[in-house]
C-alpha cells in the first residue's frame, strides 16, 4: 500500500463517518481472503467510496462507467483505487477481461447486477453481466446490499447525519447446467441472484424484487 494510497483511503473513510452514521457490523462475514464476486444495489455514489474504504485491507475493485474519468479528481480516485472503466451500453470485453485478471489475483469483484443508480434505493430488474463473470470465474459470490444513503441529499441539506446500513447474505456459487444456457436461464440465474439481495433489504426497497414468493435457488449452491 502506497503513501497517496493510504492517506487518501483514510481521509475518505474518516470522511464518510463524518457524513453518515455507519452500520458495517456484517463486513466481519466478508471472506478475508480468495476471489470474490460480491453482488450488490448501487443507490448514488456514497456507496462507492463507503464501502470501499470499509473493505480494506482486502483489495477491491469495481466496474466504473467510463465517463467517470472525464472527471480528473474523479479519475485520479478510481485510478489509484484500481475500478475498471468499463462502457455502458455495448459489450465491453476490455472490461470483461480486467474483471477476471482481478480475480485471478485473488481480488474483490463488486458488480452491480442492476447496471446504473436507483438514486430511490428500489431494486431494478438485474442484467446478465454478473452471471457471465460467475461462469468464466468460478468464483463464489457474496450478496451485499445497503440502504439508507437515498436520504443524504436531504441530511445534508439540514446539516444531519445519515443513518447506512450495510447488510451481508449468505456466500454461494452458480450452478450451471451441462447443456448449453440460454437466455431463459441466464434470466433466471440472475433473477436467483437478486433475490438474494432482496431478501436482505426491508419491505419498501425491494422494488422489483418485492414478491418473494418468486424466490427460487435452483441455480444457487450456498456454500
Amino acid at each position: 500500500m502506497n503513501f497517496p494510497y493510504s492517506i487518501i483511503t483514510n481521509s475518505v473513510r474518516s470522511l464518510t463517518r463524518i457524513i453518515c452514521d455507519v452500520d458495517d457490523s456484517q463486513l466481519s462475514q466478508v471472506p478475508e481472503h480468495g476471489p470474490l464476486i460480491i453482488a450488490c444495489n448501487h443507490i448514488n455514489f456514497m456507496e462507492v467510496p463507503l464501502v470501499f474504504t470499509h473493505l480494506q485491507p482486502r483489495k477491491v475493485t469495481a466496474f466504473a462507467k467510463a465517463e467517470t474519468w472525464d472527471n480528473p479528481l474523479m479519475g485520479y480516485l478510481f485510478d489509484l483505487w484500481g475500478a475498471i472503466p468499463i462502457q455502458r451500453g455495448e459489450a465491453d470485453t476490455t472490461a470483461f477481461r480486467m474483471g477476471l485478471k482481478a480475480l485471478e489475483d485473488g481480488k474483490i469483484l463488486a458488480i452491480t447486477p442492476e447496471g446504473t443508480r436507483s438514486g430511490n434505493g428500489q431494486l431494478a430488474c438485474g442484467q446478465p453481466g454478473i452471471v457471465v463473470m460467475a461462469q468464466r470465474s468460478n468464483v463464489p459470490i457474496l450478496p451485499m446490499v445497503y440502504y439508507g444513503s437515498e436520504k443524504l441529499k436531504e441530511n445534508l441539506a439540514r446539516l444531519r447525519r445519515t443513518d447506512f446500513y450495510i447488510k451481508v447474505g449468505k456466500l454461494f456459487k452458480l450452478s450451471f447446467p451441462e447443456t448449453r444456457i440460454d437466455r431463459e436461464k441466464r434470466r433466471k440465474m440472475v433473477d436467483e441472484i437478486m433475490y438474494q439481495l432482496a431478501i436482505l433489504l426491508p419491505g419498501e426497497y425491494r422494488g422489483y424484487y418485492s414478491d418473494l414468493t418468486k424466490l427460487t435457488t435452483d441455480y444457487i449452491d450456498f456454500a
